[in-house]
């Protein structure tokens, strides 16, 4: 397969679990601030990094359900990112569907621009590494979200959401290849 047949088949897991968990629960998510939203994916990334360095996990639940638990976050955060308040708590399950398949579309459309132009550096990539990235992307979105919002330089939290699904979404290709 290649790159965009693989992204979709990973896209269709992370997508399928939100549309499940948006049946059983709504979206009770919209509750969230982004703050909120920023520290469940930090608490997401930090167990997967935990596993990678001691070899150990204690629950169970392995890190391919992290890495899809962050992809459907990140994309709850860009949802929370433009609606803010304005169209109430409960989304009607259709409009949540399609507000998340707006903002995965785009995430991915950017993901395979820069994918050409880095000429798929991330294939010799280990998911340590990408996990880090991911982790330190997170750092700088809580920096930014303790300076509400204001950069003098830098893009703001999207861009930082949108580089972990793409993480994410390379890593679970990466460990469906076994690495």
């Amino acid at each position: 397969m290649n790159t965009q047949e693989e992204i979709q088949v990973e896209i269709k897991r992370c997508r399928d679990i939100y549309e499940k968990k948006s049946r059983d629960y709504g979206t009770s998510w919209r509750i969230l601030r982004l703050p909120s939203l920023t520290d469940q994916i930090f608490i997401k990334a930090n167990r997967i990094r935990s596993i990678q360095e001691s070899g150990v996990n204690m629950i169970g639940d392995g890190v391919e359900g992290e890495f899809v638990a962050m992809v459907n976050y990140c994309v709850m955060a860009l949802i929370q990112q433009e609606l803010g308040d304005s169209e109430g708590l409960e989304l009607p399950f259709n409009r949540a569907m399609e507000l998340y398949d707006k903002h995965l579309r785009r995430t991915i459309d950017l993901m395979l621009s820069k994918n050409h132009d880095y000429g798929e550096a991330w294939r010799q990539m280990r998911v340590s590494s990408m996990t880090d990235l991911i982790l330190q992307k997170l750092y700088r979105i809580k920096q930014i979200e303790d300076n509400q919002g204001k950069t003098l330089i830098s893009e703001g939290p999207e861009g930082g959401y949108m580089d972990i699904i793409n993480y994410s979404l390379f890593c679970l290709i990466r460990l469906s290849e076994g690495c």
